[in-house]
């Protein structure tokens, strides 16, 4: 067997140790400096500590079809609702259902409540209604002497572009051209028109001889009578009042998709105006995804929109015709619970996708595309109750649980120091290091991705202090044996480390594979519990790696830890270690049998 080289290093040597305790200290620090950046020192908490809002919804079907409500229908309402909830960044929310036709949601504090409350409660099915009419938000005998009060007429006007349907703002109000004036006499020729809406013949008609009729030139003629429905709806439209919180919730409820409605819209934090609109023309769900997005070309916010199979018929039909209208009739409406979020033009045929740009910001496109995607509900939710959660019982059993983990951590250190002596220190330094990180990554995770530090969330940080000692463990006793082997403590710290590794790195997977798969199949707390396992789970390898490994290295060339001090944990004569191997020469036998020598 040919000997080994000169100046080879054993297998799992670590000839500088400085890198990784470098590299994780850079780590540490960055990590620290940028909570402090960004403000978040401390993490979110979630409902069951901080406290928050819990929302009670009740299904409600349309007349005729009661067994809508259901409980796949209802499963699936609970998920749109929790995606939409998670869509506005608010996570730790709690979507369930109670019974057979109610939907809990809480939401904790901390997070934009108000906004989260008027989506989560906005629970109607989506429409997209094409525009008939628009008009300022109040009746002309309310409106301001001085001038109108819906939108102004300077807001800017829709554009269509190659890539889609484009919005001025979030909504669009009338504008200097084509919009009708506030007046009872404009609004009853608008509406009558187009509501009625008579397929068009030729004022004249042809003789039988074939001359044509006197009365070809075409002459101004009163619109024809509207009938009872129609009078009532532009009755309806003419006295609507946007800026009456009541008539604007109660405008457009209760209306069959098929049939025409009022409503209104937001055209500017404050201002609104009242939309004559027309049967739906694509529903909701017939919409697979939205978003906000921003356009780095064009340096702007917009919202994209890609449609179903179905859904893209309907839409390249119904824009087929808006485009070959005038304003507002090029329009068409997106309605939510009755309520109109958008109102872009229409200059071209679109089918599969569209775009809706203007002038939004960050905020209004995601909130937009958040409404797109997740707006079409199974069934119809009324809000029974909103209800405030005090964080009174959380608070007394968060108290309980930290003296709780204070105890059992105490408890670790005290078995550490007894047993292991000195090396006990870089078992707790290992800890606090740990505990630093994870206390850094929550509070910075809490603005990035809405991460809630609930009740079962400490739970699963204080399980980890058990999963991170356990590691430690594993190592020291991998070098004592190497030490109860006969072997100096250098060489020990080196060969002791690729079984240890190998030990701590199977270990650790069964805990992130159970974590991984109790963060999938289940929802609410225990998704707290689940991913603060992960975490701390992924935590303690970085630690053991960088941090641990790196300090025994160094440890082992001092020498109070080198040569065996009694208090350092690491005394062979204490562990019962072997005399040192010395080689010993052989006496080589004859190759073949021995005779007796003769006397």
């Amino acid at each position: 067997m040919a000997a080994p080289k000169k100046g080879r290093r054993p297998a799992g040597a670590q000839s500088r140790p400085g890198r990784a305790l470098a590299f994780i200290l850079i780590a540490m620090v960055a990590l620290t400096g940028g909570m402090f950046w960004s403000g978040h020192t401390t993490p979110r908490l979630g409902i069951d500590l901080a406290g928050g809002t819990s929302i009670t919804l009740k299904a409600k079907a349309d007349p005729g079809q009661e067994s809508a409500v259901n409980e796949t229908n209802m499963n699936t309402a609970v998920g749109i609702i929790e995606r939409r909830v998670n869509g506005l960044g608010v996570s730790e929310a709690e979507v369930q259902t109670q019974g057979r036709e109610n939907i809990i949601v809480n939401i904790p504090r901390g997070t934009n409540e108000k906004q989260a409350r008027e989506q989560v409660g906005t629970t109607a099915q989506l429409y997209f209604r094409p525009v008939l009419a628009v008009a300022p938000a109040v009746p002309p005998q309310q409106a301001p002497s001085t001038g109108t009060t819906g939108s102004p007429s300077s807001s800017p006007k829709p554009s269509a572009s190659s890539s889609g349907a484009t919005a001025g703002e979030k909504s669009t109000g009338p504008t200097a051209t084509g919009t009708p004036k506030a007046t009872a006499t404009t609004q009853g020729r608008v509406l009558s028109e187009a509501l009625k809406a008579p397929s068009p013949t030729p004022t004249g008609s042809a003789s039988p001889s074939g001359s044509a009729s006197p009365k070809a030139t075409p002459t101004p003629t009163a619109p024809p009578a509207p009938d009872a429905a129609t009078a009532a709806l532009q009755q309806k439209f003419a006295s609507l009042n946007c800026l009456d919180p009541k008539q604007r919730s109660a405008a457009g409820k209760g209306v069959k998709p098929s049939e025409p409605t009022v409503a209104c819209g937001e055209d500017d934090p404050g201002i609104w105006s009242k939309y004559l609109l027309g049967p739906a023309e694509v529903e909701g769900r017939d919409v697979d995804d939205a978003q906000g997005a921003f356009d780095q070309q064009r340096g702007m916010w917009i919202v994209t929109m890609d449609f179903t199979g179905a859904g893209s018929k309907k839409f390249q039909s119904i824009t087929s015709k808006l485009s070959q209208q005038t304003d507002p009739q090029n329009r068409f409406a997106i309605v939510l619970d009755g309520q109109v979020v958008s109102a872009p033009s229409v200059r071209q045929t679109l089918s599969a996708s569209a775009e809706i740009s203007g002038n939004f910001n960050q905020q209004s496109a995601q909130d937009l595309g958040n409404i797109l995607s997740y707006g079409a509900l199974p069934l119809t939710f009324d809000t029974q109750s909103v209800d405030t959660v005090t964080a009174a019982l959380g608070g007394d059993q968060l108290e309980a649980g930290l003296i709780a983990g204070a105890i059992g951590l105490g408890l670790v250190v005290l078995y550490l120091v007894v047993y292991y002596r000195g090396l006990s220190l870089v078992a707790i330094l290992s800890l606090g290091v740990s505990a630093l990180l994870t206390y850094v990554i929550m509070a910075l995770l809490g603005p990035a991705i809405g991460f809630a530090l609930n009740l079962p969330a400490v739970c699963g940080a204080i399980v980890a202090i058990g999963i991170t000692a356990d590691s430690f463990i594993v190592y020291f006793e991998r070098v004592r044996d190497e030490l109860r082997e006969g072997r100096t403590l250098r060489p020990a710290v080196e060969r002791a480390w690729p079984r240890a590794r190998r030990t701590i790195l199977v270990s650790d997977f069964v805990s992130f594979l159970a974590a991984a798969v109790l963060f999938i199949v289940t929802v609410g707390k225990v998704q707290g519990f689940a991913f603060t396992l992960g975490l701390t789970t992924l935590l303690d390898i970085v630690v053991v790696f960088l941090f641990t490994k790196p300090v025994m290295t160094l440890l082992a060339r001092t020498k109070f830890f080198g040569n065996g001090h009694p208090w350092s944990g690491l005394d062979p004569k204490r562990l019962g270690a072997k005399p040192p191997l010395r080689r010993s020469r052989r006496t080589t036998a004859p190759a073949g049998p021995v005779e007796p020598k003769e006397a």
